[in-house]
């Protein structure tokens, strides 16, 4: 087991808030962690994939009546989406009986239908969580390596063997693939799909080329939109949008796309040793998507991620906005130098950036001219975890 920021946050929202949903994809760790937090309180569990549970609440209210004062935990509570109406029933009364915080923890691994159907129900009554896999911060530097190339499901970072982690993440896709994604209802042949997810992990974190996908599967570019918007809603995949606030800019307007586990990235492109990755062309942005998610998980709750570009060379990978009011312009290279070009400069100057970062593969923190500092991932982490505590957004020295 390694501590998850996740355990705290939970238990802050619960303290602070009636319903809590925490989404994140399947296998990332959410029931485990709902457990351990069942272990502190009075609480039940009920796993809503398993038909035995399900028929616990043919009959809701009257269960749920019963488990006042307790933690009730219900898990995959999606598959269930008749039941939010009665939890808000249930958290009303509660309320009136004393109850106001820390009563139902929902666990989900399909965002837009969770969210879309807990917002009719439960507005005013619910904190929205995401439980990203495991970050480096969580397992360790000394794992940097490991966590890149076998990305961050618990039970695939920890398998024994290299081997043996791509052989889980093989199993992992298949099962989504043909077990998860039919049961959300799309009716997709599971060699497309896969066929259009690969072809997102060999172009991994560049801009969305729907005309070129539409293309190379031989389907409408409407069709790769409901593809993409399917992995997007299982947290599968992340379309980071670009920043549109400089009127006057021609700036790229396309999203750019990322598989969002790199471990996923290098499974469904064969890639299972570091030294196969390192040769391969994807290593570029498979590091760029890697650190990416690591900079977002970090970052205070509300920041808002964006990239930029323009058609004159300015660019950023990476532009956090952060809910004190700071921007952090951020450029994400594989390099030991602690260089950028002179576009992100003025990518920076662009958006009134108040904080540049060059994440690299060095290993010192090296202050560079005009307010850049260069930083190896764990220390740009741990400053992002800095400004989260401290509420502020700031930049400690």
């Amino acid at each position: 087991m390694y501590p998850r920021h996740a355990h705290q946050i939970v238990l802050s929202a619960l303290d602070e808030q009636a319903a809590v949903v925490l989404l994140g994809p399947r296998q990332v760790g959410k029931t485990t962690l709902a457990l351990d937090i069942a272990g502190t309180r009075p609480s039940v569990y009920l796993d809503l994939e398993r038909e035995a549970d399900r028929r616990i609440l043919a009959e809701p209210d009257l269960y749920l009546d019963e488990q006042a004062g307790k933690l009730v935990i219900l898990d995959e509570v999606q598959q269930m989406p008749g039941l939010f109406a009665s939890l808000r029933g249930q958290i009303d009364m509660r309320r009136r009986r004393g109850f106001r915080t820390g009563q139902f923890l929902l666990l989900g691994s399909a965002s837009h239908v969770l969210l879309q159907q807990s917002a009719e129900s439960l507005a005013g009554r619910v904190r929205y969580e995401e439980m990203p896999p495991l970050l480096l911060d969580e397992v360790g530097k000394d794992r940097l390596h490991d966590l890149w190339l076998r990305g961050g499901f618990p039970d695939s970072f920890q398998a024994a063997s290299n081997r043996a982690s791509q052989t889980w993440r093989e199993d992992f896709l298949r099962t989504y693939l043909e077990r998860d994604i039919p049961a959300l209802g799309p009716r997709i042949p599971a060699t497309t799909l896969r066929r259009f997810w690969t072809m997102l992990a060999h172009a991994q974190g560049g801009l969305l080329n729907a005309a070129a996908l539409a293309e190379g599967l031989g389907v409408s570019g409407q069709t790769i939109g409901r593809y993409l918007d399917l992995l997007v809603d299982l947290m599968l995949v992340r379309r980071l949008a670009p920043w549109h606030q400089n009127a006057g800019k021609r700036l790229v307007k396309s999203p750019k796309v990322y598989v969002r586990d790199s471990g996923l990235v290098h499974a469904l492109l064969g890639l299972g040793t570091l030294e196969s990755l390192l040769g391969h062309p994807v290593v570029g942005g498979s590091w760029e998507g890697f650190c990416l998610e690591a900079l977002i998980a970090a970052a205070p709750p509300g920041t808002e991620p964006f990239f930029y570009r323009t058609s004159g060379g300015a660019e950023l990978d990476l532009i956090l906005r952060l809910p004190s009011g700071a921007v952090w312009a951020i450029e994400i290279k594989r390099t030991t130098a602690p260089k950028v070009s002179r576009g992100f400069h003025l990518a920076a100057e662009d958006i009134a950036a108040t904080h540049r970062v060059l994440v690299y593969a060095g290993t010192r923190d090296v202050p560079v001219a005009n307010g850049l500092r260069a930083l190896p991932l764990g220390d740009a982490l741990g400053l992002l975890r800095a400004a989260h505590d401290a509420g502020a957004g700031s930049l400690p020295a």
